[in-house]
This record gives structure tokens, C-alpha cells and sequence, in this order.
């Protein structure tokens, strides 16, 4: 699965979000999304505006999550395996291309 910190704030997850909906389309791999130094309602808000490409969404206004996965910005995406271990952080928006040469290689590998 793909665990996403995002939040309503970050422009730069507003450029990444059209992508995340498109994964959501295709049924990929599971996006869970954690709304980081975000107000529950903003989050809410701004996904019912775009489009909720979210398995589940968790609320992180005080940072405890996003320190405990090290995040230093938004978007940070990480890939976790089907046992709970992270094995890839993607620094930055997940573009096509980051998606195509980086990590749906990687899922591909961790479904086997």
C-alpha cells in the first residue's frame, strides 16, 4: 500500500493529487492518506472539493505520526509491504514518471 502525508495547505500535493485520483481509478495499490498540521474539517473539506483517492485518511495536526516517520514535508508517500514495513519513501509529488520507473516496479517486486 502507499501511505500518503498530504495536506490541504500544500501546493505542491494539489499538483499531485489529479495522479492519485487516476491510481485510485486504476486499482492499483491501496492509498491510505494521513492530513498533516491540518484541521480535521480543512482536510475534509479540500478532498470533498478534489476528489478522495484515500482507502483511509488519518488526522496528524500536532505532527505525532509525520515525526514518527521521519516526514520533513508535504507530499511524502511511503511504500509499505503487506507485512507493515516501509520499504521505499518518496520524497516529493508522485508524478508519472516517478510512478512508472520507481514505484510500481517496486510494488510489482512486493506482490510477488
Amino acid at each position: 500500500s502507499l501511505v500518503n502525508v498530504w495536506g490541504s495547505w500544500c501546493v505542491a500535493c494539489l499538483a499531485e493529487h489529479p495522479f492519485l485520483m487516476t491510481l485510485k481509478r486504476e486499482n492499483t495499490v491501496a492509498i491510505h492518506g494521513i492530513a498533516w498540521r491540518d484541521a480535521p474539517e480543512a482536510s475534509l473539506q479540500w478532498l470533498a472539493k478534489h476528489g478522495d483517492p484515500y482507502t483511509r485518511i488519518g488526522q496528524d495536526p500536532r505532527s505525532v505520526a509525520a515525526i514518527s516517520l521521519g516526514v520533513t514535508g508535504a507530499p511524502e508517500t511511503f511504500v509499505v509491504d503487506q507485512a507493515g514495513i516501509i520499504r521505499y519513501k518518496q520524497v516529493g509529488p508522485i508524478t508519472p514518471e516517478v510512478w512508472q520507473t520507481t514505484l510500481a516496479p517496486l510494488i510489482a517486486q512486493l506482490k510477488k
